[in-house]
């Protein structure tokens, strides 16, 4: 009896866990680089601080690299997925500030309605949450067709460059207003989260990452402006994320009940 109750929490514990590892992020080797260098970053698929699976080129739609060379999209060439990590290998030109993005295809998952509940609540969606509880159809389970995106900040040399602000036109994704490189801890930094390259309204925003001394940032729930503007309060320095998942109810569409569009931003506070 006491063994199969282990058993049951261990397995119950390995579900929470895998329904909450949905996020993907790029970490680069380093935020901060010289001008004219061979360097990496990471496809984080899980956590922030943890990959679960790494994603096979398969499943991406783009590769960007944004900076004073111009915008590059590369090839299967630069992508290796081993483990339980991806890495997309890429070298630096002038100095400036680099915009690095990766946007997947879509994939489709069915859930049970406790667990796709427990994954609004966990991930970050609670416009749903709260229309799924206010409709009574927390009982129901639920198709998703989702695809995510995801960008971040590299700053190359000492100058910087307007090329932060590139929309690189993926069905999610945010768009700094500021120059994060630009700004110290303690200052406020604002982006746009687009859908579809329109600015969204009311979009939950989630931010968090890591202090310089390995500590976990305090996470925070934020929502956009009337324009789509979230307003990022720099409490500290270190490795910084901010995500949103915009998900919608699916219309005309029998095969899915919601489609979902992730986007995330990396960057570092020094």
């Amino acid at each position: 009896m006491k063994r199969a109750s282990l058993l049951a929490l261990v397995l119950l514990l390995a579900v929470a866990g895998t329904l909450a590892a949905h996020d993907l992020f790029i970490k680069p080797a380093s935020f901060f680089l010289a001008p004219n260098t061979s360097s990496q970053a990471y496809i984080v698929n899980g956590t922030f601080t943890r990959s679960e699976n790494a994603v096979a080129y398969d499943r991406v739609r783009d590769l960007s690299v944004v900076g004073p060379p111009g915008h590059a999209h590369p090839d299967a060439a630069v992508w290796s997925a081993t483990g339980d990590t991806s890495v997309l290998r890429f070298t630096t030109g002038a100095a400036g500030t680099y915009v690095l993005g990766a946007s997947t295809l879509p994939r489709t998952l069915k859930l049970e309605g406790k667990d796709f509940n427990a994954y609004l609540k966990s991930d970050g969606v609670p416009d749903v949450l709260a229309a799924r509880t206010k409709d009574g159809e927390l009982g129901k389970p639920a198709r998703e067709r989702y695809h995510k995106h995801v960008k971040t900040l590299v700053q190359v040399g000492d100058t910087r460059s307007e090329h932060y602000e590139t929309a690189l036109g993926y069905p999610a994704e945010l768009v700094p207003v500021d120059n994060p490189y630009a700004l110290k801890r303690g200052a406020t930094l604002r982006l746009k989260a687009l859908v579809d390259g329109q600015p969204v309204a009311n979009q939950y925003i989630v931010t968090g990452g890591r202090t310089r001394a390995g500590g976990r940032l305090t996470s925070a729930g934020l929502r956009t402006d009337a324009e789509g503007i979230v307003r990022v309060p720099l409490t500290a320095t270190g490795q910084w994320y901010v995500k949103f998942i915009h998900m919608t109810k699916a219309s005309g569409d029998t095969a899915v009940d919601y489609e979902s569009k992730w986007a995330s931003l990396t960057f570092e506070v020094r």
